[in-house]
């Protein structure tokens, strides 16, 4: 072999990748990660709509019964039905909302970030939504004539309730940033010149 024949052939093997994507395997992954998200998302959003419904009308009900009951109680126990409402329909929205993507690797991986943007949102809603409801069970055990003592553990518990939902939201950002950092990769390999 002469030397114009070799470099040929070494300029040849430089203009091609060096390494390959197995597109199978990658497709797996983002299969499972899709799959987790639905799941993860399905039960995060059937346990806000049935702990606000449930507790808001645990809420209702005691107050009803009780002779001196609170105004701030009552507005607490709306507060959970509106909210639990409110997960009911984005929950309705979300699901009608599965058939826009094509079930392509990029339609996949598009709707498992899309699943984690929404779960983002949802774990900050949920996160939210404990600053109104500890607001009016304060002011409703402070208006019922209750020790100060139970009002005070009350805030406590619902503090640590927001700092254990931060920790949970702070996961689920870094789902979707992973999510993210892989589409980005797919992108770019997509348009690197063959």
């Amino acid at each position: 072999m002469e030397f114009d024949e070799m470099k040929m052939i070494w300029d040849s093997q430089n203009n091609e990748l060096l390494y390959g994507i197995n597109e199978k395997a990658l497709h797996n992954r983002i299969l499972s990660k899709k799959k987790q998200a639905q799941h993860i998302t399905n039960i995060s959003e059937l346990l806000l709509i049935v702990v606000n419904i449930c507790v808001g009308c645990l809420i209702f009900g005691m107050t009803l019964f009780k002779q001196s009951g609170s105004v701030y109680m009552y507005i607490s126990s709306a507060w959970m039905f509106a909210s639990g409402a409110y997960v009911l329909l984005k929950r309705i929205r979300r699901i009608r909302g599965n058939n826009r993507f094509d079930r392509s690797m990029h339609g996949d991986l598009n709707y498992a970030i899309s699943i984690a943007s929404y779960q983002v949102s949802l774990s900050q809603l949920g996160r939210w939504n404990i600053l109104p409801i500890g607001i009016f069970i304060f002011l409703g055990i402070l208006e019922g004539g209750k020790s100060i003592w139970i009002a005070v553990g009350t805030v406590m518990l619902l503090a640590l309730a927001n700092y254990v939902a931060g920790w949970e939201h702070n996961f689920y950002k870094g789902r979707k940033r992973e999510l993210e950092i892989l589409q980005n990769k797919l992108v770019e390999s997509d348009n690197r010149p063959s």
